[in-house]
């Protein structure tokens, strides 16, 4: 490919790459969304380099894939979420479960934080901190038993070879999932098809959904950890 139509292709796709930047949402203090979307800009570089248009996979497809894997890649090097915030979505797992135990019903935001003597804020943080790690990956984040301590770079799994054992435990979390979805409300598994199915961006989700892209991030923790108890006790 010529320099002129590479640039032109780059120029092209940049859309692409800020809208990657928006969805993975990384909060980080090593990183500024200008840094992300250079970091992208390189990945985009990468996939016009080695995309093969012989294997009939739409470029877009392929690139955002590229452009994520090369953010992430280097996010990773350094970032994580600290103990403390994953104490804290470990400790909301374990009340929000005794509680609903205890009460033989969906526990409120508010007993939840009465009983983790928080407010309302700090429940806030912790849905930010499970919507964190959702957007880094669904699968670790739902299926996951031992959170405590993760680092992002514990989420990002090589999927080069699959062995037999994988494949199965794949199929089953993707029924766990299809019957968890159906146990959510409406508007959860509205929020759910705009982020991962339509692949809107927070601010897209937020004007769909009349609200702020903060509570989106935190409507979106939190429906994921609905998600997660409820295929914990389908599986279970």
């Amino acid at each position: 490919m010529y320099a002129v139509n590479m640039e032109d292709e780059i120029i092209k796709y940049l859309p692409l790459v800020e809208r990657v930047v928006n969805r993975i949402g990384i909060k980080s203090q090593e990183y500024e969304k200008g840094d992300l979307f250079n970091i992208g800009v390189i990945g985009l570089m990468d996939a016009l380099h080695k995309f093969d248009a012989s294997k009939k996979v739409p470029f877009e497809s392929y690139a955002a894939i590229r452009i994520r894997g090369a953010i992430i890649d280097e996010v990773r090097k350094n970032a994580k979420l600290s103990r403390y915030k994953m104490a804290r979505v470990n400790a909301y797992y374990q009340v929000k479960q005794s509680l609903e135990q205890e009460l033989k019903r969906e526990v409120t935001d508010n007993e939840i934080c009465k009983e983790l003597e928080i407010d309302s804020k700090q429940l806030g943080e912790i849905f930010d901190s499970i919507h964190y790690l959702a957007s880094m990956s669904l699968e670790d984040t739902l299926f996951n038993q031992e959170d405590e301590g993760i680092e992002l770079k514990d989420t990002i799994k090589d999927t080069s070879i699959i062995s037999a054992e994988e494949q199965m435990l794949e199929v089953e979390h993707k029924q766990a999932l299809q019957v968890g979805i159906q146990k959510l409300t409406e508007r959860e598994q509205l929020l759910l098809s705009l982020y991962y199915k339509e692949e809107l961006t927070l601010r897209e989700i937020a004007e769909v959904l009349d609200v702020s892209i903060a509570r989106v991030s935190q409507i979106h923790g939190k429906t994921i950890s609905k998600l997660k108890q409820i295929i914990q006790e389908e599986m279970s």
